[in-house]
């Protein structure tokens, strides 16, 4: 039979080997954790280790074979159907409110195996798998950042693990009126399949999720915060425009760059030394034969008012002059089996590709060690913004599961290792009394926002459909808890500066970046060359696009620099409430259900609603106003009721942009 015990503001639920504890977790939100014997004594995951306080309205209930756990909107009812062959407990979670079954359990087979199930492999962890019902009019939004082209996740089976360009968030928001993390960072998967989801975990301790049925979709986002951490508010510099190539090769590139945007008149807030700017993988220092006067350089710099940014590659290479100490105190990701190398790449001093280490961030020795580096040689000169790259990490051969990391074996937790690595910068900055940064991230995991990660979608092609795919890849981390986020402008593998086509691409990409969190440019351009030390990229600045596309360009930066001000504040409300700044229609218009539809338009912030154009040749295109109000068009001022579809015209000078009528944004100098 089955045994429950109310805990008070918890529900424990005993049957056979298993213990199930279902734990309000915040307001409308329940925790729930499944394991064999006992729950763990440690976890991994993204939420802390007691929960946050709630309201007073907890109330738990048992019976024989029923009991409830009522935590504001979100009721959870725990049944054991006596007359099923093998019953188990089985979870449904509803709407307080009115009843309404928001999800549910459901078991693999009638006979055998239930809802949760645990394959033990003799070691104290198994194989686990959590299953839920499937709702055919249901839509799935979330679930990090990925390269699969659509918004709307409902049919799609997908791996949890970090890769380039796939960013593994494990949380769900759901049209059915819930929202769902699922709080292991083991290497999995998850399938939204036609008869049931199915959440799997390879290697696990435990079933752990999180579950709020908070009333909107912005509530949901805004408990999710609560519950995984708020993002710290935008440095004021970091709303302008950020340069970057390939890689400048030394100073005076750099420096040169900036002071062309100087002279041209073109805004600048960031520019970047990127990768082998170091004397090699693990000094965390610049080469000095190359940028012999750093301090100088910095304060150049700031008197431009543009800000440093340096790239930071977790990887550890064998020439190092502190690999030594990398290796000996036991601060490298370690090998299930061989040796600590997990990469091969061709460093400074390396004459071929050689095989390198990672350094771990889930290690608080590995942590210290890292930042008095990085401390020592960029923040004492001045440097205060981290790009964080190839932070999956990227692994060859991509086998997750051979790494050991402090907090645990890879298949268990290697999913955290972007997380922690931010968390290392962060806690520096802190450490050091100084104001929270940006680091621009290449992954995440739930949590990453509280330290500050800005993740960009990683090396994605040069091409329309890339740019197609971007559009719903940053709504996708966005519905995901990371509200700073930005691609690489005209893509990252390939495109010829000097070529009409690339450059249209370019000039619409630029149309659609101003509107991103984050305003970036990046890229590898053509002539590309084999990876390496010496590798620069072709040449990616604004002027580099051409006659004609430059005066387009330039006129993007101006929007930028105008729009400032509108995206502090949105900003601010992100820090404050968990809503990022850029969304899909349906955050601000649940109850529009064509809304829950558009995948190829957002707002960004609640008054501006932007339309990409991701086709070549294409000069006007279909756009949905949502709602119940007006929206005006931001450069014909014309007004249209919303709850309609209009033809918007698209010329190569700007794309269709539309603003709510109470506005008090303009977009026109």
């Amino acid at each position: 039979m089955v045994t429950f015990l109310n805990l008070g503001r918890a529900l424990e639920v005993r049957h056979r080997h298993e213990v199930l504890v279902i734990e309000a977790w915040g307001a409308d939100s329940a925790r729930v954790r499944a394991a064999q014997y006992r729950l763990p004594a440690e976890s991994a995951g993204a939420l802390a280790d007691t929960a946050p306080d709630v309201s007073p309205d907890i109330v738990v209930t048992t019976g024989p074979t029923r009991a409830t756990l009522v935590t504001g909107a979100l009721t959870v009812t725990v049944t054991f159907d006596t007359a099923e062959p093998y019953p188990e407990p089985h979870l449904t979670f509803s709407d307080t409110a009115t009843g309404r079954e928001l999800i549910a359990e459901s078991r693999e087979h009638f006979w055998m195996p239930g809802a949760r199930v645990f394959v033990g492999n003799n070691s104290g962890a198994a194989e686990v798998h959590q299953q839920f019902r499937a709702y055919d009019d249901e839509k799935l939004y979330g679930l990090g950042q990925r390269t699969h082209g659509r918004l709307d996740i409902k049919g799609l089976s997908l791996d949890l693990v970090q890769r380039n360009a796939e960013v593994n968030i494990p949380f769900v928001l759901s049209s059915r009126g819930y929202a769902l993390l699922w709080n292991v960072p083991a290497v999995g998967r998850v399938d939204f399949a036609a008869n049931a989801t199915r959440w799997q975990a390879g290697q696990a301790r435990e079933i752990d999720y999180w579950i709020t049925a908070a009333p909107t979709p912005a509530d949901q986002l805004a408990r999710y915060a609560d519950a995984t951490g708020h993002s710290p508010d935008l440095p004021e510099w970091a709303s302008g425009f950020w340069q970057s190539k390939l890689r400048y090769r030394n100073q005076d590139e750099l420096l040169g760059v900036a002071r062309e945007h100087t002279s041209r008149g073109l805004p600048l807030s960031v520019i970047v030394a990127d990768f082998f700017h170091w004397s090699a993988m693990g000094d965390f220092r610049f080469d000095e034969t190359e940028w012999p006067d750093v301090p100088g350089m910095v304060a150049e710099l700031k008197a431009l008012g543009v800000e440093l940014m340096v790239s930071i590659w977790p990887t550890i290479s064998p020439l190092s002059e502190n690999f030594a100490d990398y290796r000996d105190r036991g601060l490298l990701v370690g090998a299930d089996q061989g040796v600590e190398f997990l990469q091969t790449i061709q460093d400074k001093g390396m004459q071929t590709p050689m095989p390198v280490g990672f350094y771990d961030p889930t290690n608080p020795g590995t942590r210290d060690y890292i930042w008095d580096l990085v401390a020592k040689n960029y923040l004492a000169h001045g440097i205060r913004v981290f790009w964080l790259d190839a932070s999956e990490p990227e692994l060859n051969p991509a086998h997750p599961a051979n790494m050991h990391l402090s907090a645990g074996p890879g298949a268990e937790v290697a999913n955290i290792y972007p997380r922690d690595n931010a968390r290392l910068f962060a806690e520096g900055m802190a450490a050091a009394g100084e104001e929270p940064t940006v680091l621009l991230c290449r992954s995440a995991w739930a949590g990453s926002q509280k330290y500050g990660a800005a993740v960009w979608s990683g090396d994605i092609p040069a091409t329309w459909l890339s740019l197609t795919q971007q559009v719903r890849a940053g709504l996708a981390i966005a519905v995901s808890g990371i509200p700073w986020w930005t691609t690489d402008i005209g893509g990252f593998h390939g495109g010829d500066a000097s070529d009409p086509a690339y450059r249209e691409l370019v000039i619409r990409w630029f149309q659609y970046g101003v509107f991103c969190p984050l305003f970036r440019l990046h890229g590898d351009r053509e002539p590309r060359t084999p990876t390496g030390f010496e590798m620069t990229g072709g040449p990616n600045e604004l002027w580099s696009f051409g006659e004609e596309a430059l005066p387009i360009l330039t006129g993007v930066l101006e929007l930028r620099e105008r729009l400032r001000p509108y995206i502090h504040d949105q900003m601010r409300l992100a820090a404050q409430t968990g809503l990022p700044p850029m969304r899909p229609l349906f955050v601000d218009y649940p109850a529009d259900e064509a809304a829950w539809m558009i995948e190829d338009q957002f707002l960004f912030g609640p008054d501006i609603l932007v339309a990409p154009v991701t086709a070549p040749g294409q000069r006007s295109r279909s756009v949905y106003l949502p709602g119940t109000g007006r929206w005006v068009d931001a450069r014909s001022g014309a007004v249209f009721a919303g709850g309609q579809t209009v033809v918007a015209e698209a010329p190569l000078e700007h794309i269709p942009v539309f603003l709510r009528e109470e506005a008090q944004v303009s977009l026109v100098p």
